[in-house]
């Protein structure tokens, strides 16, 4: 077999374990990195990072195999874009936690938030009682949105780390 469709194969098979690894650890893994979680994706880079080239440490290797990779993110992107039952397989989906002041203590427990996270989120959100929270869900990135029903405290989406910069056009 030709070297670089061995590449091509193997960061396949990389891909579609990550992406299943991934999925498995659940999405708040996903929004707050820590020390521990930096290591472990250093490790899992260099770990994988041989099992996608094998022997070949050349340039054009190390390129055949981004390439695929970044192809396969792009077409997985494009399928889930057009495909709601391959998109519902792959992504995850928002989570209620507290409806009108009311904890879902069944999720809050399926997904492992612990009382000081989810009263984290809340100051976060300039909230500091549960019955002053309509709505909180855990989104599909990890994050927490806090909605008040209280038309004078601030409805807002905190997202950390994470900043988008827009371009206009002329």
């Amino acid at each position: 077999m030709n070297e670089y469709v061995d590449i091509v194969l193997r960061s396949l098979a990389v891909y579609a374990f990550m992406l299943v690894a991934i999925r498995l650890t659940g999405k708040k893994e996903l929004s707050q990195l820590n020390t521990t979680d930096v290591v472990l994706i250093l490790l899992i880079s260099n770990a994988v990072q041989n099992a996608m080239v094998g022997n070949n440490t050349s340039l054009a290797g190390g390129l055949v195999a981004a390439a695929v990779l970044f192809a396969l993110n792009f077409a997985l992107k494009k399928l889930m874009f057009k495909s709601k039952r391959f998109r519902d397989l792959i992504s995850e989906h928002p989570e209620i936690l507290i409806r009108h002041g009311k904890l879902n203590f069944d999720m809050l427990s399926k997904l492992e938030i612990t009382n000081g996270e989810l009263e984290e989120a809340m100051r976060e959100h300039g909230v500091e009682k549960y019955k002053d929270v309509k709505l909180a869900i855990m989104e599909v990135d990890g994050n927490i949105s806090i909605i008040t029903g209280d038309e004078q405290l601030k409805q807002s989406v905190y997202k950390r780390k994470r900043r988008h910069k827009f371009i206009q056009s002329i």
